[in-house]
């Protein structure tokens, strides 16, 4: 039973019920003989009733792709998975997601920027989607939902398996705080062919792809061709010349992925900042001064007087403005006479 056999099956019948029912001979016309006398024979024995209890156990949704859980982003992408296991849950905010990945072999240098970019994505209300795989992946994750933020994995292995074993408690964390996904089946064990193909979903989850560090030959660079066969933006951090780690995303660049710096040249360019403004603007009555102001800020620090000269106000103008923004609970005050943007939730 393929996808596409699957997919031909839920168009012509309707339901998983409806194609039991069918008569052999009519199935044969839509899938092979083989699959057709799969589908008559099969019955509930021992392996599907230890699988229905463990997904019982495990609080595991099984989500064909017409169930209205079905995350509906990801139907626009070819080749959507038709059925996918969850633990956890996915939220309509979900859709504001990005995929951070890279090697699992990653140095000092890549996890500094995995955190620091995934901790102003989550302050900024993104989602982060990766693989929970070792090394950025892991870094990503955890970095999510150490500021609060929500966060996806998605394994390639079926979900009741931990792969890798020693992310147990990460792959709990994530359950509560977001979801743990696959399109393999309860039980499936982290072969090496499932990885390039789940990676279509991480890329098809999440508005761009940051790759942080990737060697030539890796996941990293599969995704990205898939993000590419889906028009999604590919961003990656340039690195050391003579780093083999960074040999992938510096290829990426060469080959025409957006070279970045910084997490809000990837959230302006997804305008996701612009979302974000626009979310606040519905939520909390603002005054144009305000607008501007708020807008201008960013959540690195910002001094009293740069603020003044950028937006060319007097500086006590600008500090009154502030006050009543940090009363509406969009700035904070840092010593020294420092601001940063806090946004809400």
């Amino acid at each position: 039973m393929t996808e596409r056999r699957l997919y031909a099956l839920l168009d012509h019948y309707g339901s998983p019920e409806h194609i039991f029912q069918a008569p052999q001979d009519e199935l044969i016309t839509l899938v092979n003989t083989e699959c057709a006398r799969g589908i008559v024979s099969i019955q509930m024995n021992a392996h599907l009733e230890k699988m229905h209890k463990t997904a019982e156990r495990c609080a595991v949704s099984v989500l064909p792709y017409y169930a209205p859980e079905y995350p509906p982003w990801l139907k626009t992408i070819p080749d959507f998975p038709p059925v996918l296991f969850l633990r956890g849950s996915l939220l309509p905010e979900d859709e504001t997601a990005l995929a951070v990945i890279g090697t699992r072999g990653a140095t000092v240098y890549g996890k500094n920027i995995a955190e620091r970019f995934t901790t102003e994505f989550v302050h900024a209300g993104v989602t982060i989607i990766s693989g929970m795989a070792r090394g950025i992946d892991t870094v990503a994750h955890e970095t999510a939902l150490r500021h609060g933020g929500r966060t996806i994995a998605v394994l390639g292995c079926g979900v009741d398996r931990c792969y890798p074993p020693e992310n147990r408690t990460l792959m709990h964390r994530i359950i509560e705080n977001g979801a743990v996904i696959s399109e393999f089946t309860l039980g499936t064990p982290p072969l090496a062919q499932n990885f390039p193909k789940r990676n279509r979903i991480v890329s098809g989850l999440s508005r761009a792809v940051v790759a942080i560090e990737a060697k030539e030959k890796s996941g990293v660079m599969n995704t990205v061709t898939w993000a590419a066969n889906q028009n999604k933006d590919v961003f990656a951090i340039p690195g050391n010349i003579y780093s083999r780690t960074s040999s992938g995303t510096n290829r990426l660049i060469k080959d025409g992925a957006i070279p970045v710096t910084s997490a809000r040249e990837v959230l302006e360019s997804c305008r996701i900042d612009h979302l974000i403004h626009e979310r606040v603007q519905q939520q909390i009555e603002l005054t144009d001064k305000e607008r501007t102001l708020w807008q201008f800020l960013t959540h690195e620090p910002v001094y009293l007087d740069i603020l003044s000269e950028s937006i060319n106000q007097p500086t006590r103008a600008v500090l009154e403005t502030l006050l009543t923004l940090e009363i509406k609970g969009l700035v904070k005050q840092l010593p020294g006479m420092m601001f940063v943007r806090t946004d809400i939730s």
